[in-house]
């Protein structure tokens, strides 16, 4: 199966396409330049993997939390693709991102991604690594860092744009469960593949309509009935 995955949430622009057991990547740290970027990383991932967008089975979006123009850019890009090829979608969080790039970095299972929200916040979540895969132990959220809610045992990892921000703020909020900080990291859609695919195994696929981004601040709530799982045109090609 062919994943094609997209994430411009933060100031890293980034595009990774799974296929034939090979990740082909771009990523880079351009804020400000994913509309004049994301396209030809896109079309570059394809060249060198050989297809075009027709053999992609399924898109990848980075849904946020992140700032607000990003997570839009990258939905409007995956939603567009998937709308014309008539194709599911997974949808992945930046904060699983960052978890799951941290892991396979520096090993430890049990992180806090922090991403900075601006005006004096910071999108937080935990998550830990399970086969390999990152899972939210705790729900997303904003908060200001002496407020956010803290793990009640073990020790855990902080890593993100939140906490090379924050990072004596958190640490103080965390208290003698962090043991380690390393601090500034964007997320990179190659990190989102994983979760993606076990996503796809549980039947998780949306249809692009359905493939909302994630703010957290100032949610924008979608109607339940959006979130129907994923039915091909069965006048076309099925992943």
């Amino acid at each position: 199966m062919n994943q094609l995955a997209i994430d411009t949430a933060t100031e890293a622009c980034s595009v990774a396409l799974a296929c034939a057991g090979t990740v082909y990547a771009r990523w880079i740290e351009a804020p400000r330049e994913h509309g004049e970027r994301i396209f030809a990383m896109l079309d570059a991932v394809l060249a060198e993997a050989g297809i075009d967008r027709r053999a992609i089975d399924v898109l990848v979006l980075g849904r946020g939390p992140g700032a607000f123009t990003g997570v839009r850019m990258a939905t409007g890009v995956v939603q567009g693709i998937a709308l014309g090829l008539d194709r599911p979608v997974i949808r992945v969080s930046t904060l699983a991102a960052l978890a799951q790039g941290a892991w396979s970095r520096h090993g430890e299972t049990a992180w806090l991604p922090a991403i900075d929200a601006r005006m004096g916040e910071v999108y937080w979540g935990m998550y830990r690594i399970e086969e390999g895969v990152a899972v939210a132990a705790e729900a997303e959220c904003v908060a200001a860092p002496d407020a956010v809610p803290v793990p009640e045992a073990g020790q855990w990892a902080g890593v993100g744009t939140g906490w090379a921000v924050y990072g004596e703020a958190l640490a103080a909020r965390v208290g003698p469960r962090l043991g380690c900080n390393h601090g500034h990291a964007l997320p990179a859609a190659a990190d989102m593949l994983p979760a993606a695919q076990r996503a796809w195994e549980r039947g998780e696929a949306v249809e692009a309509a359905a493939a909302l981004p994630t703010y957290l601040r100032d949610q924008v709530a979608a109607p339940s009935a959006a979130r129907a799982a994923y039915r091909p045109n069965t006048a076309g090609r099925t992943p």
